[in-house]
């Protein structure tokens, strides 16, 4: 099997907690995770770094914003940013009653050295797509008793 129209995916689940900026939504902190199904329908591309696809994949799945909204559907993207700086990204969008947001998070300073937290820890803002306005900040994790369910759902294909 070759790498050409060979593509893959896998399911992340990312939970932790979020706060609104004041006025935004509830005080405190809020439950906050997202399940996210990422890869890519063409491997040879992805590893590519001349392709304009270099480590980035498309994602979908669902987030839940206690405050907010519950199992939202979301589509974006995951970047994998390792050699441009060091980091992960996260971008998603979604809809809640007619509105629409944007979700960027980051998993930062990613080095061979630090890797159990770099990997696992997300920084992310919540923001409302149309005006950029800031909704909420959020902290969340991957949690290592997952991975056998991370690895288990990596799922190759072929490309039509």
């Amino acid at each position: 099997m070759t790498l050409a129209r060979l593509g893959f995916r896998i399911v992340e689940t990312m939970t932790g907690s979020h706060e609104f900026e004041e006025g935004r939504g509830p005080k405190g902190s809020h439950p906050f995770s997202f399940e996210g199904r990422w890869g890519t329908s063409d491997l040879s591309e992805w590893l590519k770094p001349s392709s304009g696809k270099f480590l980035v994949a498309d994602l979908e799945g669902t987030v839940t914003a206690g405050g907010l909204c519950r199992n939202a559907p979301i589509k974006g993207r995951v970047e994998l940013r390792y050699f441009k700086d060091r980091k992960i990204r996260y971008v998603f969008e979604f809809r809640v009653n007619g509105k629409a947001y944007r979700f960027v998070g980051e998993k930062v300073n990613i080095r061979p050295w630090n890797l159990p937290v770099s990997h696992t820890t997300c920084y992310g803002v919540l923001t409302e797509k149309t005006t950029g306005r800031l909704v909420s900040r959020s902290v969340t994790h991957f949690r290592l008793r997952t991975i056998p369910a991370f690895l288990g759902s990596l799922r190759f294909h072929r490309a039509a």
